[in-house]
This record gives C-alpha cells, structure tokens and sequence, in this order.
C-alpha cells in the first residue's frame, strides 16, 4: 500500500505539537495531497509547521461533516493555500446543534465561513471521486435514530429537525486490494460505515481512521460496538478525538492490537 497519513492535532499530544479538541489530518496518496478536517482553530496549521508539512502544497480539503471542531480553521488554510477546493457534503450548512430543549446550543461551522469562502468551497453529490482510487462517499442509509441517539439536531427553515448526518461523509482511499476508510466522528457508527463502504467498492476494509463518537457512551454500549467491529472484519483501527479514553480503554481489551491511539503529530502509513 502507497497511502500515508500524519495527524496534525487531536485532543492528544507530544511535544512541543499543540492539542485540542479538534480533528486534522493530512494524506499523501498516489502523488496527491489531501487535508481531511482543520481543528477548531489554527493550531492544527502551527502543528503542520513544525512536522515540516507545506499546507500551500495540499490539492485537495475535505470536510468530514459540518461541526466546528473539524471546521473553524478553515479560515486559516484558506490564507495559507491560495488554489485548493475544499469539498463538502451536498446540503452542508450552518444549522448543527446538540442537547435537548433548552440545552441545546450551536455545535456547527462557525457562522458565515460557506458564504465567505464560496469561491473555494465544492459540494460532492452521492460517491465523488477526487482523483483515480479517492473517493468521498456520503451515508447510504437513514441515520435517523443515530441522530436521535447523540442529540444532534438542525435548525431549518421548518423547524428543528433530526440530525440524520447527510453532511458527513468518508474520504476512502480504494487501493489494488484494500479499502481504507478515514471518517472523522463516525456518528452514523463505525460498523455501519464500513458496511456501507464494502457494499459500495465490493472489498473489504483494511483500516479505519477517526474518532468513534463513544465519549459519552455506556461501557455496555462500547463493548457492543467492539464486537460489531470485530465482525466487519477491519484489521486496523487508529482513533481519538470523540472516542474517549474510556472508549479506547474498552475497545482496546477488546480488539487488542488492531486498535491505535491517535495523537498529535502521529505518522502512519498503508
């Protein structure tokens, strides 16, 4: 396999890279180079300087879906990279929130950032390919009660609506024999994303890379999905960010080697 991918900031890090809660990773692939999410600010853009990455040299961005924490330094790659599109789900909007009722409050892309950076920013419609064996491929089936189950809600025109994650989307990497998937939260379900992916492409899925969205799970709940991740057959997991450590901890015993840690700085390759 061809494909490497280093972590430019995670909740996690080693010195003197800087962490936060965000996600952002930088992929070489086939010649190409892909920057999957930018953090919640620009440290992820300090951390690509001092791993010695030229943001200037991406060819394409990629959002994972349409929450902050993966979205608000966009503002800063934009200054630093005056050519690359930046692609995002078709639907893709300002309207993300989380918590019930009165609880609820704005987890989504920082207000104004679509309309500000229009000129930059594509919209994929269904399987988009970026360039031969890189794919983005959106959810294929009803995440309705995936939405129900976060507390993830839009504000519409209608009202307040069931997040179903139509903005979130996998960059898949399709190689001679494997597929590897990067899919920054996971919030339909890791399991269900790799099955969707292998229906997709008819291969089986090497690897996994991304944060679970198991940070508020029950260790029942995270023991399940373990157990349904053994059955997809997947051979490598790397996460972080939304995972928890508790998450990890249990995914760990588990799955036992097959699962990685993610962090700050953090080089792997395919």
């Amino acid at each position: 396999m061809d494909i490497t991918a280093t972590v430019l900031i995670d909740n996690i890090s080693e010195a003197p890279l800087l962490s936060e809660w965000g996600l952002s990773i930088i992929i070489e692939y086939r010649g190409r180079c892909i920057l999957l999410d930018t953090g919640r600010s620009g440290q992820f853009a300090q951390n690509a300087e001092l791993l010695g990455y030229k943001l200037s040299d991406v060819d394409f961005g990629v959002l994972s879906h349409a929450h902050y924490d993966h979205a608000d330094g966009m503002d800063d790659f934009f200054l630093i990279n005056p050519n690359a599109r930046f692609w995002l789900q078709q639907g893709t909007q300002e309207n993300c929130y989380s918590g019930e009722g009165e609880d609820r409050h704005y987890i989504g892309i920082k207000q104004g950032t679509l309309e500000k950076h229009r000129s930059r920013i594509a919209f994929a419609s269904g399987d988009t390919e970026l360039f031969d064996g890189a794919w983005l491929i959106p959810h294929k089936s009803d995440m309705e009660q995936a939405g129900r189950r976060a507390h993830m809600y839009l504000l519409t025109e209608n009202g307040w609506e069931t997040d179903r994650f139509t903005h979130e989307q996998s960059l898949v990497l399709d190689t001679e024999k494997w597929l590897v998937i990067f899919n920054s939260c996971c919030h339909g379900g890791a399991e269900v994303i790799i099955e969707e992916v292998k229906s997709t492409f008819g291969k089986e899925v090497y690897a996994l890379v991304g944060g679970l969205h198991l940070f508020r799970s029950s260790d029942e709940d995270v023991l399940a999905m373990a157990e349904r991740l053994e059955k997809t057959g997947v051979q490598r997991i790397v996460t972080g960010h939304c995972t928890g450590e508790r998450g990890f901890e249990l995914l760990k015993n588990i799955l036992g080697e097959r699962v990685e840690q993610m962090y700050s700085g953090m080089k792997m390759s395919f």
